[in-house]
């Protein structure tokens, strides 16, 4: 059963045995003789009946959903559906041991009712999603159950669960909306720890931490390396410049806090294959070397 079905039976119960207090009639009983007493009056809550009648509903209109997973619009550009793979790799190779997070990316992240309700209609409608929030570039969730598939994530069906860490690669038809509404939504709605944003085009590499306190971002300060120290990660995140997959663009990457570049799997296959060769050719040299020394 989903989280939020689970919540919901709990608030139902919760509300039906408060409303039946209420209206209950007394129990008949036989008066007694006994002290008087002061007569208390069990005080009524109002705001908990309201909140409770706007909880049951909005979980029927969450059911009632069918949440969509794709708008069928295509990426901002090849790199940008490259990157996210890196991103995703990096991070599940550098947290090889963990089975307690889940990164993704280009997904849908449902937060509220009125979000998915109207996600979903302009989906349906074949209708472009440019008013609504979709969805981060790329992100990573700690505590939660790293095996569970998910087509989207919502916030509902994650225990109430957001992203610790979001990063947003920038285009031109995004950037701004990317560095005002997604900064202001993720710090005091989200209330993402970390956020980050970077520029192909142009190279900038910008970081973020949370203020709790104030419901803002703080810079956070690049190293003489250009890099961002993510406290989430526990690794810098970087711009690398090489080929990656055939292609070579500048790169963010992931390094570990010694400086070493988070392998993605093609690349660590690439390094096994070579060491693979280079100790048959040595083991070649010995064999051919202990033949001429038995020759001679």
């Amino acid at each position: 059963m989903p989280d939020y079905l689970r919540i919901a039976a709990r608030a139902k119960k919760r509300y039906n045995r408060a409303a039946m207090a209420k209206i209950a009639p007394a129990k008949q009983v036989k008066p007694r003789k006994r002290a008087a007493q002061t007569k208390v009056q069990v005080p009524t809550d109002p705001e908990l009946d309201a909140w409770l009648h706007g909880f049951l509903e909005a979980t029927e209109r969450i059911r009632k959903l069918d949440l969509s997973e794709d708008d069928g619009e295509p990426m901002e550009s090849e790199w940008h559906y490259f990157q996210i793979g890196v991103l995703i790799q990096s991070v599940y190779n550098l947290w090889h041991d963990r089975r307690d997070f889940y990164a993704g990316g280009n997904m849908f992240l449902y937060y509220d009712v009125e979000q998915a309700e109207e996600i979903s209609a302009l989906v349906k409608k074949g209708l472009p999603i440019r008013t609504r929030y979709k969805g981060p570039d790329f992100f990573v969730v700690t505590g939660v159950e790293a095996t569970k598939p998910r087509r989207y994530w919502a916030v509902w069906d994650e225990g109430g669960r957001y992203p610790d860490l979001i990063v947003e690669l920038l285009s031109p038809s995004t950037a701004h909306k990317d560095k005002h509404e997604n900064r202001e939504l993720y710090a005091k709605v989200f209330r993402v720890p970390e956020y980050f944003w970077y520029d192909q085009g142009t190279g900038e590499l910008a970081g973020f931490r949370l203020d709790f306190a104030k419901l803002e971002y703080e810079p956070i300060v690049p190293d003489e390396r250009g890099w961002l120290w993510s406290k989430v990660l526990g690794a810098y995140i970087g711009v690398w410049e090489g080929e990656v997959l055939n292609r070579r663009y500048r790169w963010l990457r992931l390094f570990d806090a010694d400086g070493n570049l988070v392998l993605i799997d093609r690349e660590r296959e690439a390094i096994a294959r070579a060491r693979a060769e280079a100790a048959e050719r040595r083991i070649a040299e010995l064999e051919a070397e202990l033949r001429r020394l038995r020759e001679g």
